[in-house]
């Protein structure tokens, strides 16, 4: 079903039987996707004096409690509200849910120990295309994203000046598949967080950063209708459900 939407003073078709969704699901495995050194999820029915909230277990209903940490269990959409001492809530500031964006493929350069994506890798791939947000697929780009293992590995992360320079092109909505736009132990100084919010300035509080998606190899880059659902906590982060639809020429 071909539909249309206005965007930036423009209208675009994109047909709603074809989303792709890029989200990670959160699974209570130790082979869900986990980043910054904590334990699995974990879905357990509620129990009430000997009593097991689970149809198998004799209840009448199904009653699970489920114990995750957004950024560290799957795929998330965090706000400025990550890094100040001011709270601010990604249910608060995220308003506005499609978006014009780039699907871009980029294989991180090695620099010293680090693979890195730089400033002019991201020039190269988004040259003078005007969009709200991008989305960042890595190589190699294998289905091990999945159920990656991240903490204590150093995955690839954005030099600040990618950042910036995604800021300055007015990029709102950053998503990759990475863990964290910043290195692994950089002792604090998450310097893409920074640069991107722009928090030695006026802080851009509408503007958001998904981590832990994954892009299927047969999604072609280019143009796609975003489409950022979140579930609504009061928090500086939320898990999301980043979803796709290729534009139609």
């Amino acid at each position: 079903m071909v539909a249309s939407i206005k965007l930036n003073s423009k209208n675009y078709q994109f047909d709603l039987t074809k989303a792709i969704d890029i989200s990670i699901p959160l699974r209570a495995s130790k082979s869900n996707v986990n980043a910054w050194y904590i334990n699995e999820p974990r879905i357990e029915p509620e129990e009430f004096e000997g009593f097991t909230a689970c149809v198998s277990k004799g209840a009448s209903i199904n009653f699970n409690n489920i114990f995750f940490n957004p950024h560290g269990h799957g795929t998330h959409t965090e706000c400025v509200g990550h890094i100040t001492e001011k709270v601010h809530s990604i249910n608060q500031n995220l308003k506005q849910y499609f978006f014009l964006a780039e699907l871009i493929t980029v294989a991180p350069e090695k620099q010293n120990d680090d693979f890195v994506i730089s400033k002019k890798q991201l020039q190269f791939a988004l040259g003078n295309k005007k969009r709200d947000a991008v989305v960042i697929r890595t190589l190699p780009n294998t289905r091990e994203k999945l159920s990656m293992q991240y903490s204590n590995t150093n995955p690839p992360y954005l030099l600040e000046e990618a950042a910036v320079y995604l800021r300055e092109k007015g990029i709102k909505h950053l998503l990759i598949d990475l863990p964290s736009v910043d290195r692994e132990k950089d002792e604090g100084q998450l310097l893409a967080h920074n640069a991107f919010w722009n928090t030695k300035g006026k802080l851009r509080l509408d503007a958001s950063i998904t981590e832990l998606i994954f892009v299927p190899n047969s999604v072609e880059d280019g143009g796609y209708l975003l489409d950022i659902q979140l579930a609504p906590f009061e928090n500086d982060a939320s898990p999301s459900r980043p979803v796709l639809y290729k534009l139609i020429d």
